[in-house]
């Protein structure tokens, strides 16, 4: 058994974080000291490792209570997911180390340097993205995914892209208020009218989901790319920042 402040020692995380833990549900102690201190057995520090494990993948705390608790949650299946995401981000950092070696090594103001897109393309996390939004998605077991489904059986094609136009024009909004704070009275009327939005035709969009959403916003790809084509370059972080406000109004 260890105390919270051994566990404390060896993760990294506050003691404060893992009361949280224990407050919200997350992750209980095993059991407790005579004096009261929580202890912590290999089991909790296991499931403790895939919390820890999730949290690389940006998944809210309130979705990663609902996946370990979830009776289909399959603990081969995503630590298999959580290796392929940190083998990609550790080849995205050996090219990026290669890459600075490089530069190093020839000087950037040497006549023989050849600075190429190919070499600004290191920079890239495009496939990063991609791969977490897939991994999100196939965790279908949450609240929200078995919301969204339920919302989404009897809908068309024609219903989901009408909505995803119907979404879009909140980004057009947006966009149009970048000149503004993104805590402004007038741009976060328009925040929480995108919230009210996703939690009628999608799930819940509590606090915390919404907060990822803005990250998934801002963080390039696809989302930030239709995003910005629908209220102008920068929008997709402008969005992000004004959420992020939004949030921290809201408890999150």
């Amino acid at each position: 058994m260890m105390t919270v402040n051994e566990v404390s020692k060896i993760t990294g995380l506050s003691v404060r974080t893992l009361h949280h833990y224990d407050k919200i549900g997350l992750l209980t102690p095993t059991s407790h000291s005579d004096a009261g201190y929580r202890l912590y057995d290999e089991a909790a520090l296991e499931k403790l490792m895939q919390i820890m494990l999730f949290r690389t993948l940006e998944f809210p705390l309130d979705e990663i209570k609902s996946i370990l608790n979830s009776k289909s949650f399959d603990r081969n299946k995503a630590l298999k997911q959580h290796i392929e995401l940190l083998s990609m981000k550790k080849e995205h950092l050996e090219n990026l180390i290669t890459l600075a070696q490089g530069i190093l090594l020839k000087g950037v103001n040497h006549m023989d340097v050849n600075i190429t897109k190919a070499d600004f393309e290191q920079f890239d996390e495009t496939k990063l993205d991609e791969y977490v939004k897939r991994a999100k998605e196939s965790y279908g077991e949450t609240d929200a995914w078995k919301e969204f489904e339920k919302k989404n059986k009897h809908r068309t094609k024609k219903d989901n892209k009408q909505l995803a136009e119907d979404m879009m024009q909140f980004f057009k909004r947006l966009g149009k208020m970048r000149s503004l704070e993104p805590s402004s009275k007038k741009v976060q009327k328009v925040i929480e009218e995108l919230r009210a939005f996703i939690t009628e035709h999608y799930y819940n969009c509590t606090p915390q989901i919404f907060s990822g959403l803005g990250r998934l916003y801002a963080g390039g790809g696809e989302f930030t790319e239709n995003i910005d084509a629908a209220g102008g370059e920068g929008t997709g972080e402008f969005a992000f920042q004004a959420i992020q406000e939004y949030c921290k109004a809201h408890g999150a």
